[in-house]
This record gives structure tokens, C-alpha cells and sequence, in this order.
């Protein structure tokens, strides 16, 4: 009796074992019953399905990143290269889950994004040449596989998003490679030439343009000393022509005043001189002369002023 109920109680632990289940976070459950894809959607934590009849696939909700490796291509030329790696992070849309599982399986990036990735890739090399895929065009080889994929998820599976597409340096034949190395050397070797030349060049100009403005500031500086001296001549000889008319107005104030003194004065004797006056002066310096002449013939030199008449006549 007792091995019944041990027997029923391990087969009622093993069947809820295998009906419990744990979706982690960032996923959702999708459920397969008799190998048909139920419409239910569970999220995160722990559910419970019939076992033996329900199976469950967990699918991933978040941004992930999907390698695809050694992709083979053959450029326009004919040379066989080989991409190492290509990385795409993309994310699915938890709505778009139930139906792109349906038409693409749970696996349905491989479909989706490893082939699509690899045909693109071709496509891309079988219209350019090498020099175009390893050197001019490599930068832009990530945008152009993250445009073309996205237009075609656009159609076939509406809910898977593209994030974004990092692209290695392809491997490409040994001999070539040497070839682009030492093309690669000589190209920086020019590079630093050029450069140490534009560097001699604008030291040279910056000499010149030194140059240039030590001459204007020294023809500068004789500009200025030469108005200054101008200048200081002109003030000079504006001064002097002050001076010259001052003494110019000084010298005919004098003649002025002197003539008006002369005219003053013959006015003031012609009215002074008259035989009263004269004949007082003359009394009066006879007053004052002292000195006495002997002698038989002494000159007459005083007349009186009817001698002075008489002898005018």
C-alpha cells in the first residue's frame, strides 16, 4: 500500500515537473501542441502547460546580436575575398512574434538575416572591384547592408528591426595584400611630405607676412616723425609770421606815434614861434650866458630883430 502511494506521489512530482516552466526576462513563451503553434503568448515568470502534449520554445524580445561568419564574395574582378565576421544587432517585436514564428520557425534568423546577409554581401562585391570593397567603399558597406536588409524585413517580416550592422575587414590573397601595404607606406610617406612641405611653405609666408608688417610699421613710424617734423615747421613759420606782425603793428604804431608827436609838435611851435617868443628866448639865453670876450674885434653874433630885417632886405 505504501509503495502505491510512493509510486503515484513520484509520478504526480514528475508530471508537474514537466508542466512548470520559467520564462526568463526578455523573452515570451510560445506553446506547440500536437506540432501546431498556439496563439498564446506568456511572458516572463513561471507558467504551467499539459505536458507530453504541449511543448514550449522561448523567444528573445531585447536587442541581440547575430555573427555571421566567413562570408565568401567575389569581387568584379574575379579576386575571391572573405568577410570574417559580420555582427547584426536587431531586435523583434513582441506583437510580430506569433507570425513570424509561424512563417519562419523559431530559428528564424537564420532565414531572415545569416542568408539574407550572405547574398547581400555577394551582391554588393559582384558590382564593385577590390580596390572599391577593401579601400574607397568599405565605410559605407555597414549602412548599405543595414538599408537593403531592413527594405526586405519591411516585406517578409514586418516586426524584426535592424539596429545596426558592423562589418570586419574582408581577408583578401596574400601577394594583394603585401601590394596595398606598401602602396598604403607610400601613401603616408607622401602625406608627410606633403605636409612637412605645407608646414615650410607657412613658415614661409609667416616670415614674409612678419616681414611685410615690420616694413609697415617702421614706414609707419617715419610717416609719423616726418608729419611731426612737418608740423612743427609749420608752427615754427606760423610763429615767426606772428612775431614778424607784431613787430610789423609795433614798429608802425612807433612811426604813427612819432609823426603824430612831429606833427603835434611843428603845429604846437608854429603856433609858439612868434617875434614876442623869440625875442623872450633870446633874452632869456643872453640871461644865462655867462662867458665874457675881450678883444680888439669881437663878432657880432647878436642882432636885434630890426637888424635881422634890415639885413633881409
Amino acid at each position: 500500500m505504501v509503495v502505491k502511494w510512493l509510486t503515484a506521489l513520484g509520478i504526480t512530482g514528475v508530471i508537474f515537473a514537466l508542466s512548470v516552466h520559467q520564462i526568463p526576462e526578455g523573452h515570451v513563451g510560445i506553446y506547440y501542441r500536437g506540432g501546431a503553434l498556439l496563439t498564446s503568448l506568456t511572458a516572463p515568470g513561471f507558467h504551467v502547460m499539459t505536458p507530453f502534449l504541449t511543448s514550449v520554445k522561448i523567444v528573445q524580445t531585447t536587442l541581440q546580436t547575430d555573427e555571421v561568419k566567413n562570408i565568401p564574395c567575389g569581387t568584379s574582378g574575379g579576386t575571391m575575398i572573405y568577410f570574417e565576421k559580420v555582427e547584426v544587432v536587431n531586435i523583434l517585436n513582441r506583437e510580430a512574434v506569433i507570425e513570424i514564428v509561424r512563417n519562419y520557425t523559431v530559428n528564424y534568423d537564420r532565414t531572415l538575416i545569416f542568408d539574407k546577409i550572405h547574398h547581400e554581401v555577394n551582391q554588393f562585391c559582384s558590382v564593385h572591384t577590390l580596390q572599391e570593397v577593401y579601400i574607397d567603399l568599405f565605410s559605407s558597406i555597414d549602412e548599405h547592408l543595414k538599408r537593403t536588409l531592413q527594405y526586405d524585413l519591411n516585406i517578409l517580416a514586418p516586426g524584426l528591426y535592424v539596429s545596426s550592422i558592423r562589418v570586419t575587414k574582408p581577408k583578401i590573397p596574400e601577394a594583394i595584400r603585401r601590394n596595398y601595404e606598401t602602396m598604403e607606406q607610400e601613401k603616408t610617406q607622401y602625406m608627410v611630405t606633403t605636409a612637412h612641405q605645407r608646414v615650410v611653405e607657412k613658415e614661409g609666408e609667416t616670415d614674409r607676412h612678419r616681414a611685410v608688417i615690420e616694413a609697415e610699421k617702421i614706414a609707419q613710424v617715419a610717416r609719423i616723425h616726418y608729419e611731426q617734423k612737418i608740423l612743427g615747421k609749420e608752427s615754427e613759420k606760423r610763429i615767426a609770421e606772428i612775431e614778424s606782425e607784431m613787430h610789423l603793428a609795433r614798429e608802425r604804431s612807433l612811426a604813427d606815434a612819432n609823426k603824430y608827436k612831429s606833427d603835434t609838435e611843428a603845429e604846437s611851435n608854429k603856433l609858439k614861434l612868434t617875434p614876442e617868443y623869440l625875442k623872450l628866448s633870446m633874452y632869456q639865453s643872453l640871461a644865462r650866458n655867462t662867458k665874457i670876450y675881450f678883444g680888439n674885434s669881437i663878432p657880432k653874433i647878436f642882432m636885434t630883430a630890426n637888424e635881422i630885417l634890415h639885413d633881409e632886405k
